[in-house]
């Protein structure tokens, strides 16, 4: 059972290791619970984006928030979106680095390479199918946090380890 208001897991923990398994009750009682709490921690937490297995629940839901940050300035504004389910098609083959970070790995950021441009289908909070073509920084979120129901985190994506900077190299770079 989920706490009041559980934790960020941290890297290390076992459930960001694991392959999330699907949502097939959309009205169980702890499912709309976590959806609300996923929100509320990621928004608190300053994030863009979080995955279920984040908050210890290993389950195949994500919210891709989009919005200008501290870390991401230049971010586009998007209501939040409720992602279940999901799966992807790539649309444009091309992988843009950019700089990324993570709730679950603080105090890091790294440049990954992502796809520019993807094809989502899902499920909505009610179970609905849905679909929706995300590019450049969205896109990124969402590659993202699908990574994390994968069992990988951002930073089993980086190509060099001279591509990973503590957070304070990073906003040094940033505002030069």
């Amino acid at each position: 059972m989920m706490s009041e208001k559980p934790e960020i897991v941290q890297l290390g923990a076992e459930v960001l290791r694991l392959k999330a398994r699907p949502v097939d009750d959309f009205q169980c009682a702890k499912f709309r619970a976590l959806l609300e709490v996923l929100q509320d921690r990621m928004f608190e937490s300053g994030g863009v984006g979080i995955a279920a297995p984040q908050l210890g629940a290993s389950w195949q839901i994500i919210i891709v928030a989009s919005r200008p940050t501290e870390r991401y300035p230049d971010a586009p504004e998007m209501a939040p979106v409720v992602v279940v389910n999901p799966q992807f098609q790539i649309m444009d083959n091309r992988l843009i680095k950019d700089w990324e970070g993570c709730l679950s790995v603080p105090g890091i950021r790294a440049l990954v390479p992502r796809y520019r441009s993807i094809h989502v289908d899902y499920q909505d909070l009610n179970g609905q199918p849905r679909q929706t073509v995300l590019e450049d920084f969205p896109a990124r979120v969402f590659q993202h946090e699908y990574d994390h129901l994968q069992g990988l985190v951002y930073l089993d994506r980086v190509e060099n380890n001279r591509d990973i900077v503590a957070e304070s190299e990073f906003f040094k770079r940033i505002a030069a």
